[in-house]
């Protein structure tokens, strides 16, 4: 693997799935690892800093959701799920897990290579930094505080556990306060779909973004307001 190559660790029991999956990742420039099953993906995960994870959900003993769990209370490595289970309550679970995004089977691989293009392109913009945060990389709105740099967001001071794809939402939301955004602007954006895109796959994040603000401070979650029929925006109130 070259130095600048990303690694690509690809789950499923299927092993034409895996091959299949290898084969296009392959000839976009990844390196790829192989898991058949969730107790080794996981240990795997754990042990390597991955760039991304294609995992699916029906896996043999721990399943992919747990894997995601465990994984995300750790690392927030991005994680695309892989199911054959396409319902709402199904796409749901998997991102309060902590999935990035959500793939159906049977998948066409070119939607797959778009997807993981579209989240190693923004997570690559976002990556997580531990240097001193200066003053101009912080946005205060209220009692919410985003120190971009450190990748870190502040409720009434105290920190709000959020997944990559959560933190990329609120960031782009905060950063041009009292803008409205479409969900098709929100998709383009935040996760680089121009097309492919599952609107409610914002409603779902927003959604989960305002209860984990919520748990700290309701004044927070209420910054990100609903514009009926057009979108989103994160509302600051007028002193």
């Amino acid at each position: 693997m070259s130095e600048h190559q990303q690694l690509i660790l690809v789950v499923d029991d299927e092993e034409r799935i895996r091959r299949l999956l290898r084969m296009y990742l392959e000839k976009e420039g990844y390196a790829i690892h192989e898991a058949e099953n969730g107790e080794v993906a996981l240990s795997m995960a754990l042990q390597t800093n991955y760039d991304l994870v294609v995992l699916d959900v029906m896996l043999p003993g721990i399943d992919g959701m747990e894997v995601c769990t465990k994984l995300r209370a750790v690392k927030a490595t991005p994680v695309i799920l892989l199911t054959a289970k396409g319902e709402e309550s199904n796409r749901v679970h998997g991102f309060e897990a902590g999935a990035d995004d959500y793939v159906v089977k049977p998948f066409s691989p070119r939607e797959v290579i778009f997807r993981v293009k579209a989240i190693l392109r923004r997570s690559s913009e976002t990556a997580f930094l531990t240097k001193e945060v200066p003053a101009a990389n912080k946005i205060v709105a209220l009692n919410l505080i985003i120190e971009h740099d450190a990748h870190r967001v502040l409720v009434d001071g105290e920190e709000v556990n959020l997944t990559p794809k959560e933190y990329d939402l609120l960031y782009y939301l905060a950063s041009n306060p009292d803008k409205v955004y479409s969900r098709e602007d929100l998709l383009r954006d935040v996760w680089n779909y121009d097309f492919f895109g599952d609107l409610r796959t914002v409603d779902t994040h927003v959604k989960r973004l305002r209860e984990k603000l919520n748990k700290v401070s309701a004044d927070a979650a209420n910054l990100i307001t609903t514009v009926w029929g057009v979108g989103y925006k994160l509302e600051v109130p007028k002193s």
